[in-house]
């Protein structure tokens, strides 16, 4: 059998203001030429369709045209909800989806329930897929009664929790059937990509990868935005993001994970590159020499430390050079130091409103009358010139 394995697509998702639906659309559509290039028999989208729980109109627009997309021509398509889902809402969508071969699955569920979902290849390999969408910690003791059909400890650990819920889930796997567990969630000593949601992928949230059964032939995961194997007793993978969402990311790969399984035997894996989309980078020099490669920088979106100490419109003067550039922040070693403010000679009320801010310039260490003459202006304006 042969499936493919994607994750945090993150539809929807910003960079400092910047909309980036054009890109995601590209990514994906590359995403979909893959699995009908490879002639994949399912693709397993393991969680974080979306950006936000309330995504517009366009990115529900764009992801329903994905999983159309690489549903066609028999290929079954199994999706779960991530931290970043509404997990409910994808459950709505059930029945419609199950009519075009697209598992939507929002929340956990007991095997007999959809919980675990039966795929058959071309060839007639069958696949069990044992599914754990993204689980709080408030849920997860509800999740592990409702699953095991045992009264849950709610002193156990969450990792127990899961623990609990997958061995019920994965009681089913066959010596005749490829074995899979698609699922949501941190694994210890996981790399972080970047731009994860970081109160809902530490600390508590990490589960040690033991918690997945030796039976698995592969172990499809979702959440880390970062490519990578996980050491395991069976194959444990994260196929990471497609598309970096985050500055923090600017090093990732993309890439998503084709995947050969049979029964008795290792599963193979292939990283296929993702091509589509901006990359993101940061670069650092003075004015004068970020205009000097503006022509090497193309169109990837830029984090811009400047070599310079700040001065008014410095800013503007960054951004009309490198259109892309979506932050701009002085480099440390220009930065004006900071220091605890102490109260000078007189109170506040005994001085005037510039000779405060011209106090607090000196402190930025920022020369520049331009911004003095401005603050002058703006003050009287609003004040009628009243000190």
């Amino acid at each position: 059998m042969r499936f493919l394995h994607t994750a945090d697509w993150h539809v929807g998702k910003m960079l400092k203001g910047r909309s980036r639906l054009e890109e995601q659309e590209q990514v994906l559509r590359e995403i979909v030429a893959v699995a009908r290039a490879h002639e994949v028999d399912a693709v397993l989208v393991a969680g974080d369709l979306y950006d936000t729980a309330a995504p517009n109109a366009a990115a529900q627009q764009l992801v329903v045209r994905t999983l159309l997309g690489l549903a066609r021509d028999g290929v079954q398509v199994v999706a779960i909800a991530g931290n970043h889902d509404h997990g409910p809402t994808l459950d709505a969508y059930r029945p419609l989806a199950g009519a075009a071969g697209i598992t939507l699955v929002g929340s956990v569920r007991t095997a007999d329930h959809g919980g675990v979902v039966e795929l058959t290849a071309r060839s007639g390999e069958r696949a069990t897929v044992a599914v754990l969408p993204f689980l709080s910690q408030r849920y997860a003791v509800r999740a592990a009664e409702l699953v095991g059909q045992t009264p849950a400890q709610h002193t156990s650990g969450y990792d127990q929790q899961l623990r609990d819920v997958l061995t019920s889930l994965t009681a089913g796997f066959r010596d005749d059937a490829v074995n899979l567990v698609l699922a949501h969630l941190t694994v210890v000593h996981g790399q972080f990509g970047g731009g994860e949601r970081e109160a809902q992928s530490i600390f508590e949230y990490a589960v040690p990868a033991t918690i997945f059964p030796v039976e698995a032939h592969y172990v499809a995961l979702g959440h880390l935005h970062r490519r990578q194997r996980m050491d395991a007793p069976c194959p444990v993978h994260y196929s990471g993001a497609p598309l970096s969402v985050d500055f923090g990311e600017q090093e990732n790969e993309p890439v998503v994970c084709l995947v050969d399984a049979s029964p008795g035997t290792p599963a193979h894996i292939t990283d296929i590159p993702i091509r589509a989309g901006r990359r993101l980078r940061t670069v650092h020099g003075t004015v004068a020499e970020l205009a000097s490669r503006t022509d090497d920088l193309g169109d990837d979106y830029l984090r811009v430390w400047v070599r310079e100490p700040a001065r008014a419109g410095l800013r503007d003067e960054v951004t009309a050079l490198l259109s892309h550039a979506l932050e701009v922040r002085i480099d440390p070693e220009f930065a004006a130091p900071v220091t605890v403010s102490r109260p000078r000679v007189g109170t506040g009320t005994e001085r005037a409103p510039s000779e405060l801010f011209a106090e607090y310039l000196a402190d930025q260490n920022v020369q520049d009358s331009r911004v003095e003459r401005l603050f002058a202006r703006l003050h009287d304006e609003v004040t009628g010139g009243e000190r």
